[in-house]
C-alpha cells in the first residue's frame, strides 16, 4: 500500500512538472516577443534621421520574424500594426493576438496571448 502511494504521488508530481514546464516555456516566449515588439516599435533610427521609417507591412514582417524566434507561429492577420504623427512625434503600436497549444498526455488545451508594445 504505501508502494503504491509512493508511485502514484510520484507519477502526479511528474504530470504536474512536466505541464508546468510547457506552460511556463509559452509564458517566457511571449514575455520575450513582447519586448521584442516594443524595441520594433521603438524605432530609434527613423528618430533621429539615421533612416526611414518602416511600412506597416515591414513592421508586420518584423513582429513575425521574431515570433518565429522564439518558436510561435503566427500568421499576418493576427499581428495589428498603427502609426500615428511623424518625425520625432511618430509614434508606432504593435500588438499579436494567438494562442499557443499545450500537449499533455491525456489531454491538450491553448493559451491565449496578446502581447503589445504597449507599456
Amino acid at each position: 500500500m504505501g508502494k503504491a502511494k509512493l508511485i502514484l504521488g510520484l507519477a502526479v508530481l511528474g504530470l504536474a512538472t512536466v505541464a508546468g514546464w510547457q506552460i511556463a516555456a509559452c509564458e517566457i516566449a511571449n514575455l520575450e516577443l513582447q519586448t521584442d515588439m516594443r524595441d520594433i516599435a521603438a524605432q530609434v533610427a527613423s528618430r533621429i534621421g539615421l533612416e526611414a521609417p518602416n511600412s506597416d507591412e515591414d513592421l508586420r514582417n518584423a513582429v513575425i520574424h521574431k515570433a518565429e524566434e522564439h518558436d510561435i507561429r503566427i500568421e499576418p492577420a493576427q499581428v495589428t500594426v498603427q502609426q500615428t504623427g511623424s518625425g520625432k512625434t511618430l509614434a508606432i503600436y504593435v500588438a499579436a493576438d494567438y494562442k499557443a497549444r499545450v500537449n499533455l498526455l491525456l489531454f491538450s488545451f491553448n493559451l491565449h496571448f496578446t502581447p503589445s508594445s504597449a507599456k
